[in-house]
């Protein structure tokens, strides 16, 4: 799966379902369509992580890829496909250091000047956002689209809008040009989350 071609983030978040659940989940939602996942565990230990990465990718197969949040080390240490960073995490250089050339780098942004930022330094995509009100981030306000339209007009890396999209609100944000999304909740807390992820698949396109 080459970034560019990808619509659909799925973010497996240890906060929203145990790492029972997000196998299951992943076991259905990578052949209904997804294109890229992520582990986001903010508590787990290493070897927790670690295991969990090492199952994930008997299911991937390298043919989507996975990437580990915020933790370089452990995306080195687990054979990850790459990393996601946030605003406060050890810098795109330094990853890349760490990683290497062929390792995906995608970094959290909130402004256009942190998107431009990122696109400089290296990244390899954005997760832009918090575009609705979530959960995951519940001090983080809604997003004046105007912002967003900036980011998906001018940035030039992959850019997926992030934060409490669901399959019916897709539609506002492809008015504003709009191509990529992250979802976590709405596939994952899904009862049928090969129907949601093939709902987002339809919307996106």
């Amino acid at each position: 799966m080459l970034l560019n071609d990808a619509r659909l983030y799925l973010i497996l978040d240890r906060q929203v379902n145990s790492y029972e659940q997000l196998f299951e989940i992943a076991q259905k939602a990578l052949p209904a369509g997804v294109d890229i996942i992520q582990l986001r565990d903010k508590s787990g230990s290493a070897k927790e992580i670690l295991t969990f990465s090492k199952h994930i990718l008997k299911l991937t197969k390298s043919r989507v890829p996975y990437v580990i949040n915020d933790r370089v080390d452990l995306a080195l240490a687990g054979s990850a496909s790459g990393v996601h960073l946030g605003q406060e995490d050890i810098p795109i250089g330094e990853a890349r250091k760490i990683l290497g050339t062929k390792a995906l780098i995608g970094i959290s942004c909130q402004t256009f000047m942190q998107a431009k930022s990122a696109q400089r330094d290296g990244a390899d995509y954005i997760g832009f956002g918090s575009v609705y009100k979530t959960l995951t981030k519940p001090d983080r306000c809604p997003m004046d689209f105007k912002r967003l339209k900036r980011v998906v007009s001018n940035i030039k890396i992959p850019v997926f809008a992030i934060g409490g999209i669901r399959s019916e609100n897709v539609m506002e944000l492809k008015t504003v040009g709009v191509n990529r999304i992250a979802v976590c909740r709405a596939v994952c807390q899904s009862k049928n989350v090969e129907k949601a992820v093939k709902q987002f698949l339809k919307a996106i396109e």
